[in-house]
């Protein structure tokens, strides 16, 4: 099975049109049939339904779709690495980012890198830490940035210099923005919004045995769309500190919780990986910034 093939395949299952992905991909359309009949008939399975107009994945095919997505992430990697080890004014650098204010910190440090390597290009993914880490763990990023304790066994790690502070996002003219911070019995009954991770880890080592009477009505991988259901009424946002517009004009405002919550930010590496010279550059200074 060659990559180029998987090229094929992931531009037809985009374009669900034959004649449209052989355009996009510069082949003829007898070419790329050929392509890929000879790749059903190499995997044994049917891949495509086709129609008068267009062309559906199979069930074979969805899940095709899925791992020729990473090999050909990685095999692009791969190949943006090797240009870049003779690559002296630049290179590229693949990030994972948690949502964090801290992540001002590696924007500066980019910003330096650029100005010292002006074909420097950085590629940003974003999400949480269960997504960041399995991106990391499968080769496709240099560094990822988690709000948890990472494991030791599989990363090195380099702390950020503070932790995220834990608060709610509110409306202003709730009752609850009244108050200088949120305890837990503030709490009980009210319809909560949350990323996943933080509801599992986080808000029950702060609720404790109050856990129980909080109620979760729905969970959020970005904390922006959860303030806009908070803006909405719908309920009310547990998240850290900066992330969300809270001015004035915002409608919304943001309380700290007591006792204070704390979550520390750590920038981690697949120990078992090599660097690219730019990402060794980098990591260089993110120690100094963080030092």
């Amino acid at each position: 099975m060659e990559i180029r093939t998987l090229r094929y395949f992931l531009a037809v299952a985009r374009e669900e049109n034959m004649s449209h992905a052989a355009e996009a991909l510069h082949v003829t359309q007898p070419t790329l049939s050929k392509a890929l009949k000879s790749l059903e008939q190499e995997l044994g399975k049917k891949l495509f339904t086709r129609k008068s107009f267009s062309i559906r994945l199979t069930e074979e095919g969805l899940l095709l779709r899925d791992r020729a997505e990473s090999l050909v992430d990685m095999a692009d990697k791969i190949e943006k690495e090797f240009v870049s080890l003779d690559d002296i004014t630049g290179g590229e650098l693949f990030l994972g980012l948690a949502e964090s204010y801290q992540i001002r910190f590696l924007a500066r440090q980019i910003k330096r890198l650029k100005e010292r390597y002006p074909n420097l290009r950085y590629h940003i993914t974003s999400g949480d830490t269960e997504q960041v880490a399995d991106k990391l763990d499968r080769g496709l990023l240099d560094f990822a940035v988690l709000a948890e304790t990472p494991d030791s066994r599989k990363y090195d790690s380099l702390a950020f210099p503070t932790p995220d502070i834990w608060g709610l996002v509110m409306r202003t003219d709730d009752p609850l923005a009244k108050k200088k911070a949120i305890r837990v019995n503030d709490l009980k009954g009210l319809p909560l919004f949350c990323s996943g991770q933080g509801w599992i880890h986080d808000i029950p080592a702060w609720a404790g045995a109050h856990m129980k009477d909080l109620r979760l009505e729905g969970s959020f991988r970005l904390s922006y769309n959860g303030s806009v259901f908070a803006r909405e009424g719908l309920g009310y946002l547990l998240t850290f500190r900066d992330l969300v517009n809270t001015s004035d004009e915002s409608g919304l405002t943001f309380r700290p919780l007591r006792p204070e919550l704390k979550t520390p930010l750590y920038l981690v590496r697949n120990k078992y990986r090599t660097l690219t010279p730019i990402a060794e550059q980098f990591l260089a200074g993110m120690t100094k910034e963080c030092s």
